[in-house]
């Protein structure tokens, strides 16, 4: 009987920016041909192999929490999602690249998450700016993810990168940029597929004894016959 560890990553971002086309390409290698809202919560699985390629490397299985709903949610909503937000290993945050919206309730999307014991206040973003000693204790690894990156016209694509640019930055995160309709923006051996890589080679480390971990979380094994 083999054991197999595994990691929990939440996948956060408001509805309608592609959360479950990404997980599905993620999990899949395969685009998703007829997304639908995701009520609650909908979970995959990716199998990684950390630190391939050397002698360290070993097979852990990613657990993808695609969380659904909308960052102002009612208040007896955003409580029922807190249950998703225990023993968490990892966040990705998604938005959309046409939608500023969406890349500034991140923001709030983040805070929600790793506060889950704490009511969200109602403005977390005032007039573009973000305050980084609200997560200076932060220890869980994130991740940003632009999709729909095909829509934006070649003459704005400058723009919107730059901002997102500064995004990422803000969550000192390491950012990917894609289309979800095309596997190729993940093809093996492309800088995306080694962000992501990198990212849950990230998630995976903190599960060790001598971490902190967030949520009183610790790495579990599956076990297969």
């Amino acid at each position: 009987m083999a054991s197999l560890d595994r990691v929990k990553v939440l996948v956060l971002g408001d509805s309608g920016v592609g959360k479950s086309s990404l997980v599905h390409l993620l999990c899949q290698n395969q685009v998703l041909g007829n997304p639908s809202w995701t009520v609650g919560c909908s979970v995959d699985v990716r199998v990684h192999d950390y630190k391939e390629g050397t002698p360290e490397e070993k097979t852990y299985y990613i657990e993808l929490w695609d969380v659904g709903g909308s960052v102002g949610s009612a208040s007896s909503v955003k409580s029922t999602r807190a249950v998703f937000y225990n023993s968490v290993n990892g966040i990705i945050l998604v938005h959309d690249l046409t939608n500023k919206k969406s890349s500034q309730n991140l923001y709030r999307w983040s805070l929600e998450a790793l506060n889950r014991d704490l009511v969200p206040s109602g403005v977390l973003v005032t007039n573009g700016d973000y305050d980084r000693e609200q997560f200076a204790d932060n220890q869980i690894p994130l991740l940003v993810i632009g999709t729909k990156l095909d829509q934006i016209h070649e003459t704005k694509r400058h723009e919107v990168l730059t901002r997102t640019a500064f995004l990422a930055e803000d969550f000192n995160a390491e950012e990917i940029n894609l289309d979800c309709t095309n596997p190729r923006y993940l093809a093996a051996g492309s800088s995306n597929a080694v962000k992501l890589s990198r990212f849950f080679d990230k998630v995976i480390i903190p599960g060790f004894p001598d971490r902190k971990r967030f949520g009183g979380g610790t790495l579990k094994s599956l076990h297969y016959d």
